[in-house]
């Protein structure tokens, strides 16, 4: 008999719904201090500005996964179309999101612990979100699609309570309302300020190229992922520039907040009270445990493929637990980098560091999507050119306007994985680490 393979069931619908749950309808809402602090107050102008790289990007990445329907993602991408060390080193790019994307969480739900119950300490909030998220995966706890579904159903009837409060509380101000302020404040325009919030508003689309990893188990999916891709990030990007441009009417720039790493739930405070300040934040908290706990494990899986296929070092990152039968030593591993960092690093430089490593594999697949349907293709076609040109040069001047730390953090990961790839490959003579099987499992 034939090996068993995925189903080709999923709609062109499904596959968008699918793609907003991995993105999540409340994206903006947690980095919402982070982009605002870069930013100098253009929340709104900096997620729309992100929203055009990540368009073109989208297209790249659905392009790609019509030339790879079964590859689906970044690192395949470049090794295959550019070269192999630039594959390699954005897979290992990667590996930098997969540690941090938790840490950000634990950092995140520390602060709204903090803000819940006044008094108390955020070490101790930081201590108890890495413990959570690291005792979940290591009993093995999932979230399921529908459990996924019923959230993401909750947390667009938050935003739609959140929206109201917000114009109810506008309306009813006496003082006249300026429109356009959140756009364009004149007081603290520039454009490095802007350029920086961008680069950190790109967090609010990181996900959507997840879809392309569905391309074995979608209707025609040489069609369907790109569809399903750009309309997941034009949906992304208009909910969440009406949820940051009704929070800014609400909370002008020029005013601080009690805690930047959780502002948005302080402008629910303001807009709806008590009653939708609590709401807003058990539903972040909640979203925000299921996407760090959620990302812990798929970061322990990888390290786990990577050790398996020998990648990195098999007896550390290798083996799985004999009773659970899961990696469980690279869950601690992770674990005790989110307890760390989260100690030591704030949730802004900890989404600048992500979307580092997050912004050189969207330029490397708008790079792969150039070389392959322009440069190698005999038949021209511009729609093929401009919008991966586009791309490539909005992604690289958004990661050149990350903020200084982020970047001397970020290049210190890259100089390792550098030095790692040449101890493994005798000074690059031999074929460079693979990290197909973690991005298989």
């Amino acid at each position: 008999m034939p090996p068993p393979t995925l189903r080709r069931s999923l709609q062109l619908g499904q596959l968008i719904v699918m793609g907003i749950i991995f993105v999540q309808p409340t994206a903006p809402m947690p980095p919402y201090g982070a982009i605002h602090e870069a930013g100098k107050g253009h929340v709104v102008t900096t997620v729309l500005i992100a929203m055009f790289a990540m368009l073109c990007t989208a297209l790249a990445y659905g392009r790609m996964a019509r030339a790879y329907p079964a590859a689906g993602s970044a690192y395949t991408y470049v090794g295959r179309e550019v070269h192999p060390l630039l594959g390699y080193l954005t897979g290992w790019s990667m590996l930098l999101d997969y540690v941090v994307n938790p840490l950000i969480c634990t950092v995140w739900c520390a602060g709204a612990a903090r803000d819940l119950f006044p008094g108390f300490p955020q070490w101790a909030g930081v201590v108890f979100f890495a413990v959570l998220f690291t005792a979940m995966n290591l009993r093995g706890i999932q979230s399921t699609a529908r459990t996924n579904q019923l959230l993401t159903a909750a947390m667009s009837v938050v935003i739609l309570w959140m929206i109201a409060a917000c114009l109810r509380y506008v309306f009813g101000q006496a003082d006249a309302v300026s429109w356009l302020r959140p756009f364009y404040n004149p007081e603290t325009f520039s454009w490095p300020s802007v350029s920086n919030g961008t680069s950190v508003a790109v967090l609010t689309y990181i996900g959507f190229d997840a879809i392309s990893t569905l391309s074995e188990e979608v209707e025609n999916p040489r069609r369907n992922i790109l569809l399903a891709t750009v309309a997941t990030c034009l949906i992304i990007g208009v909910l969440s520039a009406a949820e940051v441009y009704v929070a800014q009417l609400v909370w002008p720039a020029k005013e601080s907040f009690p805690n930047i790493d959780t502002a948005y739930v302080h402008i629910a405070r303001r807009a709806g009270g008590e009653a939708l300040f609590h709401v807003v934040t058990w539903t972040l908290v909640i979203a925000t445990i299921g996407s760090g706990s959620g990302a812990q494990l798929a970061g322990a899986r990888l390290l786990y493929g990577m050790g398996r296929d020998n990648t990195i070092p098999r007896a550390i990152f290798g083996r799985l637990h004999p009773k659970t039968m899961i990696p469980a030593v690279n869950v601690v591993i992770i674990g005790v980098a989110c307890l760390v960092g989260g100690l030591m690093m704030s949730y802004q430089l900890g989404a600048e560091l992500l979307n580092f490593g997050a912004l050189i594999g969207f330029m490397g697949v708008n790079l792969s999507a150039l070389l392959h349907y322009w440069v190698r293709e005999e038949k021209k076609q511009w729609t093929h050119l401009i919008p991966s040109a586009l791309g490539v040069l909005v992604c690289f001047y958004l990661w050149i306007s990350l903020s200084r730390p982020a970047q001397i953090a970020g290049w210190i990961w890259l100089i390792i994985g550098i030095a790692y790839g040449a101890w493994k490959t005798s000074g690059f003579r031999r074929d460079l680490p693979s990290f197909a099987g973690g991005g298989d499992q």
